[in-house]
């Protein structure tokens, strides 16, 4: 079965051995107790988008470091910006950058960012082993000790039981008040509420959402309106060159079904992912 992995097909699937997903998120499949208990093969996307969000990551951290929100606005009303008022831009070479979640996607915006002369930092469930662009890898127990020294952070992780809520008020409270908050893994891995208190206190310097909960966000959101915030709906995979990966994968995948090889991007329906 292709693309689908509804609890009322499944029921009556009764001949369904493997589920081949066109994303990377699995969590609503891999919930269901028919998939569990007939220990279905799940494969998804894993890893394929990875470069085009790992992209988006960079592109929306630098919308953060360099004001260009303000920037935007001034064009907007055709103003040359007076220097004296402008927000203070930074550089992104020698800041500490945290990704939370060092998979896929992870890898890709650390291999990136450190281009870019940031140190990296990251964590894991897998272990503490990571590429050598990355300075320490930790385990998830270890996040807030590592977020208090980040300047940015970025989560990338996939939406499990341990990773759901993790970015909390006692999360943004570790921060320093100059540390940006970047999202591209799940939306309900953020506490919105904490979140939103963060920025109206100024616990923390501004975020980056592409992924919020709920989705799509509600007009009336305050997130919307905040200066400091950069929001896009969802999208940081949406390109042709992912696209064309995608279905290279789903026809390799095909062909190795029927041939009885080894499957691309299995994944482990206990661990959620």
């Amino acid at each position: 079965m292709i693309g689908v992995c509804d609890p009322q097909v499944l029921e009556q699937a009764k001949r369904v051995q493997w589920i081949q997903l066109q994303w990377a998120g699995v969590e609503r499949c891999v919930r269901q107790k028919v998939v569990q208990d007939r220990q279905l093969l799940v494969t998804n996307m894993q890893r394929v988008a990875g470069p085009s969000m790992a992209e988006h990551v960079m592109a929306m951290m630098l919308v953060l470091s360099r004001q260009l929100k303000y920037f935007f606005d001034e064009q907007q009303h055709a103003r040359w910006a007076d220097t004296p008022a402008m927000p203070q831009m930074t550089d992104l070479n020698g800041r500490t950058l945290l990704v939370v979640g060092l998979g896929g996607i992870g890898t890709e915006v650390a291999q990136r960012a450190h281009a870019f002369g940031m140190r990296v930092i990251a964590t894991r469930a897998s272990g503490k082993n990571g590429p050598d662009y990355v300075s320490y890898v930790g385990l998830p127990g270890e996040l807030l000790q590592l977020a208090t020294g980040a300047d940015y952070i970025v989560n990338c992780a996939p939406l499990t039981s341990q990773t759901s809520g993790i970015f909390n008020k006692a999360f943004f409270a570790a921060l320093k008040p100059s540390a940006y908050f970047l999202s591209v893994g799940r939306g309900q891995s953020t506490v919105t509420a904490d979140l939103v208190e963060a920025l109206n206190t100024h616990r923390i310097a501004g975020a980056a959402l592409d992924v919020t909960d709920p989705e799509p966000l509600p007009a009336d959101s305050p997130l919307w309106r905040m200066p400091n915030v950069v929001i896009t709906p969802h999208i940081s995979a949406v390109t042709p060159g992912a696209e064309e990966i995608r279905w290279t994968l789903l026809l390799d995948n095909v062909r190795r079904y029927v041939a009885g090889e080894p499957m691309l991007s299995v994944v482990d329906v206990g661990r959620g992912y």
